[in-house]
């Protein structure tokens, strides 16, 4: 993971309780976030919005004006109440949609 890390210049945010990882987000120092991952035992705790908060924070302070990401369609509806808004689906030669790119504008 070392050599993905440095290449992508990126941070990780976890969430954890105990010894337990909760939650892991993954941020580009140009904003954009590759990974927020909760483990299926966290779902609906706030333990994504906590990671999303906090990469949006780091964001911020990189001086990155516009983060963005690829939502699953799963997804979607998360990051849409979080604030986030999307293009048209990105989809393969079927019309299967593989992706639902996505912004957020920060103040």
């Amino acid at each position: 993971m070392r050599p993905w890390i440095e290449k992508h210049g990126v941070l990780v945010a976890t969430a954890t309780e105990g010894t337990a990882i909760l939650g892991l987000g993954v941020l580009t120092s140009s904003g954009e976030v590759l990974l927020n991952y909760v483990s299926p035992d966290a779902r609906f705790r706030g333990v994504s919005k906590g990671v999303a908060a906090c990469l949006e924070v780091r964001a911020r302070e990189l001086g990155v004006r516009t983060v963005t990401l690829q939502s699953s369609t799963t997804a979607r509806e998360f990051y849409v109440s979080a604030g986030y808004h999307g293009a048209r689906p990105s989809t393969n030669a079927l019309g299967i949609t593989l992706c639902h790119p996505m912004a957020k504008h920060l103040v």
